[in-house]
């Protein structure tokens, strides 16, 4: 399920914020909006530089709770606008979806690959 305001909201400055579980409790790291790709089959592939406590705990939960925002995309009330992702992650160390983007990344060491299972545009 992919929101009509997702694809804007990549293309313009703003942050994503990705919440995992693992053994020790939950944890959140941040990223920016235009780092984020669509790969062909609808999933989001977020790129890791470090993400290392993030990796660990979806290697234990793969449930991820993602949010991200632009203030310079229309959104439901006005200016901005902001979607809550629900999914499940993988990381992926090679083959196409990791050369994508590190081809656009060199600091890249994995790719989070995200299977969205819920889209909802939240303002």
């Amino acid at each position: 399920m992919i929101l009509e305001v997702l694809p804007e909201l990549m293309k313009n400055d703003g942050v994503v914020a990705i919440a995992t579980l693992g053994e020790e409790g939950p944890h959140m790291v941040n990223t920016w909006t235009a780092y984020l790709k669509m790969s062909e089959d609808g999933r989001l592939l977020i790129p890791a530089g470090y993400m290392h406590k993030t990796e660990a705990n979806v290697a234990y939960n793969p449930d991820v709770v993602i949010t991200l925002a632009s203030s310079k995309v229309k959104g439901l009330h006005g200016p901005g606008a902001g979607c809550l992702i629900r999914g499940k992650a993988k990381f992926i160390t090679s083959g196409p979806e990791f050369d994508l983007l590190k081809e656009r990344f060199a600091w890249l060491r994995a790719t989070m690959a995200v299977t969205i299972e819920s889209a909802t545009q939240t303002w």
